[in-house]
């Protein structure tokens, strides 16, 4: 099962007089792990290279540096790792010697990976939403299923047939869940995958 950051992380490291600066962020998605790059874009140094990752999505960036030396070796550290939902953003200062594209890969791979392994991290657990609908005299078994299960009701909606609302909770429960509440009210429990 893969992971994630459990929070902001950083590492500095100077390389033959030029400054890296990696910052690292858990991401929930993909517009977050934008908004990192676009700040961090913002501040004056000679070079900002990052990748994220985020499910199968993903996008690197070498920032003007050659072509391959620094976005795609700060993903290869983020995959390295097995890390997902994470933005790594590497800050170069030049300091005035050229590291060529070899030294180039191993400066922005090797202090991205340096800030990762010293990251705190926390699994991903996957999750999935039910729709479910039932009698109202059957609500305070959903609340305590959905408890039991680890589970947050959301969307909730009261009208003439009852109780409905949107359960999320951990995949691994989900079938356990269901036949809990099938069991629990009879068959009257409509539960429905939601989009």
């Amino acid at each position: 099962m893969s992971a994630t950051l459990a929070g902001y992380a950083t590492h500095e490291q100077l390389i033959q007089k030029s400054r890296f600066l990696a910052r690292a962020w858990p991401v929930d998605h993909v517009d977050e792990a934008q908004a990192h790059v676009e700040r961090c874009a913002q501040e004056d140094a000679s070079h900002h290279c990052y990748a994220w990752r985020a499910g199968q999505q993903y996008r690197f960036h070498d920032a003007n540096e050659p072509s391959g030396t620094a976005g795609r070796p700060i993903l290869q550290a983020i995959d390295g790792q097995d890390l997902d939902y994470v933005v790594v953003v590497v800050t170069r200062w030049f300091g005035g010697i050229k590291l060529g594209a070899g030294g180039l890969v191993r400066a922005y791979g090797g202090v991205a990976a340096e800030c990762l392994r010293q990251a705190a991290r926390r699994e991903l657990i996957e999750m999935q939403t039910l729709q479910i609908a039932l009698p109202f005299a059957q609500e305070n078994l959903l609340r305590q299923i959905a408890g039991e299960c680890a589970g947050q009701l959301g969307a909730e909606h009261y009208d003439s047939q009852g109780f409905s609302c949107q359960l999320t909770l951990p995949a691994s429960r989900a079938a356990e869940c269901r036949q809990r509440l099938q069991d629990g009210t009879r068959g009257q429990a409509r539960i429905n995958p939601f989009p």
